[in-house]
Formats: C-alpha cells, sequence, structure tokens
C-alpha cells in the first residue's frame, strides 16, 4: 500500500489549507475598507494598520496574461524551471469583482482558450515535490469552464 504524500502550501496563510474549496487570504482595511492581497499588517493606500484578514472570493474575471516562454531563473524552484519537462506558461491579472486584482498562475488553459473576460476559478496545484517526498502547492486560477465545457 502505497503511503499518502502530504501536502503542504508554499506559505503560512496565503491560501486556506487544507479546503475542499480553498480562498485567498487577504486583508480588509477598517479604516478605507480597500482589500490587500496577500494579507499585511498596514494598508499600502491609507497607511492604517486596522488590517481585518478576509477570505478573497474564489471566481473572478481574466483582466489581461501574457506567457513565458522561457525556463525561470534561480532563485525560482517550482517544477516550471524543469528543463527536461519545460513548456511555456501563462501568468495572468485576475479581477475579484469588488475586491481587487490579483497576479496569478493559470493553469488549465493554452493561448488559443484565454480570452479577456472569461471566468476564472480558484485552484490549488503543485508547485514541486521535496526530496522527502512532500509536495509544496500553490494556488492557481483556471478557467471556470473547462474547453470541452465551453464547446458544449
Amino acid at each position: 500500500m502505497e503511503t499518502p504524500v502530504s501536502r503542504e502550501p508554499i506559505a503560512a496563510d496565503l491560501f486556506t489549507w487544507p479546503a475542499e474549496e480553498p480562498a485567498l487570504v487577504g486583508g480588509r482595511c477598517a479604516e478605507c475598507a480597500r482589500f490587500t492581497f496577500p494579507l499585511r499588517d498596514g494598508c499600502p493606500y491609507c497607511g492604517a494598520t486596522a488590517m481585518a484578514r478576509h477570505e478573497l472570493d474564489r471566481h473572478g474575471t481574466l483582466w489581461s496574461w501574457t506567457s513565458q516562454g522561457f525556463l525561470p531563473k534561480p532563485p525560482y524552484n517550482g517544477q516550471l524551471a524543469d528543463p527536461e519537462n519545460f513548456t511555456p506558461w501563462y501568468v495572468g491579472l485576475v479581477e475579484i469583482p469588488g475586491q481587487l486584482r490579483v497576479e496569478s498562475l493559470l493553469v488549465d488553459c493554452d493561448q488559443d482558450s484565454l480570452a479577456f473576460g472569461m471566468p476564472m476559478r480558484l485552484v490549488v496545484v503543485p508547485f514541486r515535490r521535496e526530496e522527502d517526498g512532500r509536495e509544496i502547492v500553490t494556488f492557481a486560477f483556471a478557467p471556470a469552464h473547462t474547453p470541452e465545457e465551453s464547446r458544449a
């Protein structure tokens, strides 16, 4: 019988984990009511220090994106830096309505399936596997519907 793999987040309090429906952990300023991500001690908009932990919505809209067609440079140490299995990858700006825009890895998509304004959903994806077998996971956004569902 195979031992279950331990899955751990890339950073503490970046997203709720473990969770069937994880959410990004941001903050909301008690003074100006603006949202931030990630959670921080002070508000970058008004300078107040009264920030409250706030789980951001899980769905958003693709605002912009770009692709990276070359290996990431150190100190990046995720699986996208594997020269044997490298494929171009996508990074996008996803607007979470009424809250903020988040820069994120985009997954389960390709250049032909991405479109401005498309609905996106938060997912948790593998980032790398440690030598001891632990899997480190991070957040990403994926199309709210798979390409197959969109064609149906």
